[in-house]
Parts: C-alpha cells; sequence; structure tokens
C-alpha cells in the first residue's frame, strides 16, 4: 500500500519566470531612460532663418558651450585645455564632421578661442548650430500672403 517514488532526488528546474519579470523590467527602464540620455544639455541657440537640419548618422561629434561657458564633447566636459587633444583623437584622427553648438548668451571672443583651439586640432571643416528663426519665418510668411492678396 505504500507509495513509492522513483525519484527520491532533489528537483533541479530553474523557474524562469521571475527571470523574465526581472528582464522586462529592465527593458522598460532602458527604453524610458535612452530618449533622455541623447537631448545632452541644454542651450539657448542663436536664430537665422536659414537652418539645416543635422545629420543623424553617428559619423558627428557635437561641440557644446553653454552659458558658464563649460564645454562638452557629445556628453563628455571637456576645459579648454584639453579640447585640442580632445579633438585630434576624436574628430580629426576618425575623420567625424564637427558642429559647435554655442548658446546664445556665450561671449563672441570665448567662441573664437574655442574656434582657435578647433583649428590647432587640424579640423577644417565646422557646423555651427542654430535655431530656426520662427519670428522670421512668421513674417516672410506674411508678406507673402500680403502679396498674394
Amino acid at each position: 500500500m505504500g507509495m513509492s517514488s522513483q525519484q527520491n532526488g532533489v528537483l533541479s528546474e530553474i523557474n524562469v519566470t521571475p527571470f523574465v519579470d526581472v528582464m522586462l523590467v529592465l527593458l522598460i527602464i532602458f527604453m524610458v531612460t535612452a530618449p533622455m540620455l541623447t537631448q545632452g544639455l541644454e542651450v539657448d541657440l542663436p536664430r537665422t532663418r536659414t537652418v539645416e537640419a543635422l545629420p543623424t548618422d553617428s559619423d558627428h561629434l557635437i561641440l557644446t558651450i553653454a552659458e558658464d561657458m563649460s564645454m562638452h564633447l557629445d556628453e563628455y566636459a571637456v576645459t579648454m585645455a584639453d579640447l585640442e587633444p580632445q579633438l585630434r583623437v576624436n574628430v580629426a584622427q576618425q575623420g567625424k564632421q564637427l558642429f559647435l553648438k554655442a548658446d546664445d548668451d556665450v561671449p563672441y571672443g570665448f567662441v573664437v578661442r574655442v574656434m582657435g583651439e578647433i583649428k590647432a586640432a587640424g579640423i577644417d571643416r565646422l557646423g555651427v548650430v542654430a535655431e530656426q528663426d520662427r519670428s522670421a519665418s512668421e513674417d516672410d510668411e506674411s508678406e507673402t500672403e500680403a502679396q498674394e492678396n
């Protein structure tokens, strides 16, 4: 009458359900935080009427100058003393395009000094980032509408 089991050993199966739950939570966290990481520093860019979009490929770097004159090469902080060697390694040797993104309140003389360091690093091509001037485009539209009427 006694029931005998054929398996008296320890059950050694791995329960993967908690593992999958943790992985899904981590995936959701990375999906939510990833867009925030690519925004970089907030700067008040100068405005102009003619603006082209930045390229979406990864063959470029952005040098950002904040209002307090702190500089970041992509997301990494860089000082004026370290700027030329960093640009030489990251831009000139790798053949990447460099874009300069300076706050509207940064003194012109400081931007010129930075551009001198860029030139000293052997970079001949430099893109300058600006924002579309909304008031100028609205004025153009109102002038066009006035001419059409």
